[in-house]
């Protein structure tokens, strides 16, 4: 399976978001994902890079914000 992880970077490092995330796509809102047998959910993202090799996909907050997920 070619499930992903989602990083959001924070400060110098980056945060876990979503583990075996299978679909992601980026809104005017953030980035929208989905994982097995869970809701879709929001966050207020955009993406920065998408590395194949690793199943990672990083994400920088949006302007003034903190990068919150919702539903």
């Amino acid at each position: 399976m070619c499930q992903a992880r989602l990083y959001v970077t924070k400060g110098d490092g980056r945060e876990l978001v979503a583990e075996d995330v299978i679909y992601f796509e980026e809104t005017p809102e953030g980035v929208r994902y989905a994982t097995f047998f869970e809701e879709p959910k929001l966050v207020r993202a955009r993406v920065t890079s998408v590395d194949l090799l690793k199943h990672t996909v990083l994400l920088s907050p949006l302007e003034g914000d903190d990068a919150e997920r919702s539903g």
